[in-house]
């Protein structure tokens, strides 16, 4: 494998599902400047989800609408039978 291709700076992150406020701690380099208080009593940072595995349809089993900035609306409106 070649050096210097994966990137050294993981550190753990808290990713917060926005829609049903689900969070999970995990290794990542994604960038946040939001910090949040975590079980254990450290503060780490956050990364907000749309949408992920505690709330995607495919996941759950269950057909749960997600309405993000009036896509459906917006959708509806432009495919409605005229």
């Amino acid at each position: 494998m070649k050096q210097g291709l994966h990137p050294e700076s993981y550190r753990l992150v808290v990713f917060k599902d926005m829609s049903n406020g689900e969070a999970f701690l995990s290794r990542s380099t994604a960038n946040s400047k939001e910090t949040i208080k975590w079980e254990d009593g450290n503060e780490y940072p956050v990364v907000k989800l749309e949408i992920s595995s505690t709330s995607h349809p495919f996941f759950t089993g269950k057909n749960m609408l997600v309405d993000t900035a009036g896509r459906i609306d917006k959708f509806k409106k432009k495919y409605a039978k005229k």
